[in-house]
């Protein structure tokens, strides 16, 4: 299985600098993450932007233009791929949970409550999917944004709208109980406060 760490076309900056190449605690962000999958054996690795600046990460860089809603950020493919978020700071736990989860079908990572002490937000996060059936992914990103041309989501439609569809539940209730749960210090950095909080959390 392919790993693909989505970095996206439209970057979002904490001090000038893309969040997935923040340092955190003297390592960027992709950086770990790529360390932390190698680590638990995984030797395809790819990361999409278009940013040069992301060519220095020692795996394939994919200049893939995700132009359109934010469920266009996953890389078209026919092969079984399992895409991470890569403004994410992960735990080794969270990215072997990740790679040792076995599917036929798509599995969905992320936070719920009741939160780990460790954790950054007041809300659950989405980490990862794990897609063995492209063709139903490809489906649901196409009626997700479906739905959102029709307006049927009460946001911008992101993960976890993405997962409600794939799952035939409610499209505007997030239910934190159908999915492979992570709840440790792994988080998504939205901004320099993440930064310093996940900083002090693990200090």
């Amino acid at each position: 299985m392919k790993y693909i760490i989505m970095c996206g076309s439209n970057h979002q900056y904490i001090n000038g600098i893309p969040r997935q190449l923040v340092t955190i605690k003297d390592e960027r962000i992709l950086d770990r993450t790529i360390r932390l999958l190698r680590d638990c054996g995984v030797t395809d690795i790819a990361v999409t932007s278009l940013d040069r600046n992301f060519e220095d990460c020692g795996v394939e860089v994919i200049r893939y233009n995700s132009h359109g809603p934010w469920v266009c950020c996953f890389l078209p493919r026919s092969e079984p791929t399992c895409y991470i978020f890569g403004d994410v700071y992960f735990s080794y736990n969270a990215i072997e949970t990740i790679v040792r989860t076995q599917t036929d079908d798509i599995e969905f990572f992320a936070s719920a409550p009741p939160f780990s002490p460790e954790y950054s937000k007041p809300w659950g996060e989405p980490f990862a999917f794990k897609v063995a059936d492209q063709g139903r992914f490809r489906k649901a990103i196409e009626k997700v944004k479906e739905l959102r041309e029709q307006n049927q989501f009460n946001r911008e439609p992101i993960a976890w709208e993405l997962w409600q569809v794939i799952k035939g539940t409610p499209i505007n209730q997030i239910i934190y109980a159908n999915y492979t749960v992570i709840n440790d210090y792994t988080c998504d950095v939205d901004c320099e406060a993440d930064v310093i909080n996940i900083e002090r959390k693990l200090s």
